[in-house]
């Protein structure tokens, strides 16, 4: 078990490894969670289920996409650039067990995350949680790099992530975690990318409104940036503007390609909406 459980961590081991040349730094901030919660809570009297995560994915998109600072990447040791990466893509890292009952880490990685629904969102998500482990998108490379020798891996590993083009297939332009499943209130992560959104608990909490302290679902967002690629000003304004759109959460979601909606901005739920494509391909 140990031997099997250590093989199958390798890509975690090799990851790590290549990843202490970045300069991460943390930010957070607390979110109040209320429209997405009453969105949520729409969602399930319509007979759909939205995760929490849905959310997050849906407004770091379209905040970063309008922030081609942060959708970059570090280059170079002794000529030290920073390089632009294509599209706008989410790297989603997922709890799951190995055939031998092992648990991992295991990652995908959603494409055109900018332009995507969120209907459209959660429906991968889904089908990243639900498919078996081998079906995920990049799950055939993980796989030889456990196979191959360490110091094999290792190199192919760096080699993978070398190019922007590549960087952005295996890794994304920016990375979404979330223990919000569990008694954790903040986290701060490194996803390998120029910005790594960390989502805790929504819990009930205190809050000021209008004078009054009320108590309002509340999730601490934290925000991991590589220093290398952006400053502290603009991961602040990225954080900022993903707070605003979900405390601003409202029932036509701006951006969803005009989809009918029932009167609490639920698109309703009919037979097909699962995709029955392979994971990752585009809407």
């Amino acid at each position: 078990m140990t031997v099997s459980r250590d093989r199958a961590r390798r890509h975690t081991r090799y990851f790590l490894s290549w990843a202490r040349a970045a300069a991460p730094v943390h930010l957070g901030a607390d979110v109040d969670m209320t429209r997405v919660e009453e969105h949520r809570a729409a969602g399930r009297a319509a007979g759909r289920r939205y995760s929490v995560v849905s959310y997050l994915l849906h407004a770091a998109g379209r905040v970063v996409a309008r922030h081609p600072e942060a959708r970059a990447m570090a280059r170079g040791v002794l000529w030290p650039r920073t390089a632009p990466l294509p599209d706008v893509a989410a790297k989603l890292a997922l709890d799951r067990r190995t055939e031998g009952g092992e648990r991992v880490v295991l990652t995908a990685v959603l494409p055109r995350i900018a332009v995507a629904t969120h209907t459209e969102i959660q429906d991968l998500v889904d089908l990243c949680r639900e498919s078996d482990p081998h079906d995920l998108p990049g799950a055939a490379a993980v796989r030889l790099l456990n196979q191959l020798p360490p110091p094999v891996g290792q190199l192919a590993f760096r080699l993978g992530v070398r190019s922007p083009g590549t960087r952005a297939q295996r890794l994304g332009t920016f990375a979404v975690s979330s223990l919000g499943h569990r008694a954790v209130d903040v986290f701060h992560s490194y996803g390998g990318t120029a910005l790594t959104f960390c989502a805790g608990r929504v819990s009930d909490r205190a809050v000021v409104r209008g004078g009054r302290i009320v108590a309002a679902p509340v999730m601490r967002l934290g925000l991991t940036f590589d220093h290398r690629v952006l400053d502290g000003a603009a991961a602040a304004d990225v954080l900022d503007g993903v707070v605003k759109r979900l405390e601003g959460w409202h029932g036509d979601l701006s951006g969803t390609r005009d989809e009918p909606r029932d009167g609490a901005g639920i698109r309703p739920t009919r037979a097909g909406d699962r995709p029955r494509g392979p994971l990752g391909a585009g809407p």
